[in-house]
């Protein structure tokens, strides 16, 4: 008995205290909030970016505009610090205009197909590359085709799978064919590839992103059509014996080049020496204004600095801002601070990225061990009145996945609603006029919120 009667004031206290700090945290998350809703500076952060930059592929002109444009963002959003961190990327540029037409014996007018060569592609020469299309829905069905294929142009027609409720999943499922599809034709002797764009959208943009030469093939030109024109091209090829295309590209492998990765830093009060991570990339695809892959994580990232330090928040660890370079075709910059991290002995606490777009904010996903996935779902009564219900999911950005096998760093991305991403991903409509502001930054507020939460409670 008297043991319980001990005890019962103990449990009491504990629940007490515990009650308190969280209200402490609701009503401070409410201010971080109150913050970005009113007077943050990512709208306009991802204007300037948009439509004064843009396009800013690794290597180009652009690239540095944008260097000097996040240093400075970051100094006016009060970073301690701000520093480059040098990065060697590689230089692809498009070179021209790219076509695909259908050649036919039929005599009505055939428009060219809305068409993007794919990143990191070589081109096919001024001349261009005429041969009979052969279509193939997936891998087997190349294999069971592979005697055909010599002096053809294959065209993968393998679409985005409906079922997938996750569009992330659809996209894993299919940008195999983007990757690997022109050197696995070129192996049975194909001279060029098509493929259908890596979405599920109802329009014609045509989508480019990487491609990976094996290097024991020849290099082949390779495109992406638009949806629309991918039907419409399997729709003729079915009944149209005569059919051939004509493709025509200029890309090509510049030397690799200096860039770098761009980093604003906020100075621990009582850990300096221990960081937590906050990125996404700034670079993108030379066919858009990159908003939402990945301005917006770019914007988002400096929101979360510039919020801190208009509440007068002093970390307890050193919080980072690294706008990463050249994500989209090596993810070099992510390598590299991986690798200066592991280099200089860095304890890293926790990553997180911003690289999934602008839209509103349902989760977080993790890599990290079930005590710690554990903790931040105890969070979610905080994060969820603005948007996040789960930390189910495993995985984190590309970016900030490197630090977990290099030096075991905990890791994560914001997971936005995934329904819109693939209707603008490395199309031509990845513009400024596709974000919505307010879904944005309730995007920047879960991510605050959780980095204040894991600098004062730790992992």
């Amino acid at each position: 008995m008297m043991m319980k009667h001990f005890l019962l004031p103990l449990v009491f206290l504990t629940n007490s205290v515990a009650a308190h700090a969280q209200q402490d945290d609701s009503l401070l998350i409410r201010r971080l909030a109150d913050t970005v809703l009113t007077h943050g500076g990512a709208y306009e952060n991802l204007r300037v970016l948009t439509k004064q930059i843009g396009a800013r592929l690794a290597g180009s002109p652009a690239t540095y505009k944008a260097e000097k444009w996040g240093a400075e963002a970051l100094r006016k959003a009060g970073a301690d610090t701000v520093y480059f961190q040098d990065v060697i990327v590689p230089h692809w540029v498009r070179g021209g205009k790219d076509e695909v037409r259908i050649l036919s014996n039929r005599r009505d007018y055939v428009a060219p197909l809305a068409t993007l060569a794919l990143g990191n592609s070589n081109g096919s020469g001024e001349k261009g590359v005429t041969a009979p299309v052969i279509e193939v829905k997936d891998f087997d069905d190349l294999e069971a085709k592979k005697d055909q294929l010599k002096g053809k142009i294959v065209f993968y027609n393998y679409p985005f799978n409906p079922r997938f409720v996750e569009t992330f999943k659809a996209y894993s499922d299919a940008v195999r064919y983007r990757g690997s599809g022109p050197s696995r034709a070129a192996k049975y002797g194909a001279v060029g590839v098509v493929i259908r764009s890596m979405s599920h959208g109802t329009n014609n943009f045509p989508h480019t992103g990487a491609l990976h030469y094996n290097d024991s093939f020849p290099k082949i030109p390779a495109l992406a059509l638009g949806l629309e024109d991918a039907d419409r091209l399997s729709a003729r090829i079915k009944n149209d014996p005569s059919l051939k295309l004509f493709l025509r590209t200029w890309g090509k492998m510049l030397p690799d080049t200096l860039a770098h990765n761009v980093i604003g830093e906020i100075r621990g009060s009582e850990f300096p020496d221990q960081y937590i991570t906050v990125g996404g990339h700034l670079d993108s695809w030379d066919v858009n204004e990159g908003a939402n892959d990945d301005g917006t994580g770019i914007v988002q990232s400096i929101q979360v600095l510039e919020a801190f330090k208009k509440l007068g928040l002093h970390p307890k660890h050193t919080i980072r801002i690294v706008l990463y370079a050249n994500e989209e075709n090596a993810t070099n910059g992510g390598r590299e601070y991986a690798k200066q991290a592991k280099l200089k002995g860095e304890k890293h606490v926790f990553a997180l990225e911003s690289d999934a777009g602008g839209f509103t904010p349902r989760g977080f996903s993790l890599e990290v061990t079930p005590a710690q996935r554990a903790k931040v779902a105890s969070w979610i009564p905080l994060l969820q009145p603005y948007g996040v219900y789960t930390v189910a999911a495993e995985g984190a950005g590309e970016d900030v996945g490197y630090l977990r096998p290099a030096i075991g760093t905990p890791v994560g991305e914001l997971e936005p609603d995934s329904q819109r991403y693939f209707d603008l991903h490395h199309a031509p409509n990845d513009v400024l006029e596709n974000v919505n502001k307010r879904e944005m930054e309730l995007g920047a507020i879960e991510m605050s919120a959780l980095i204040y939460l894991v600098d004062k409670y730790g992992l």
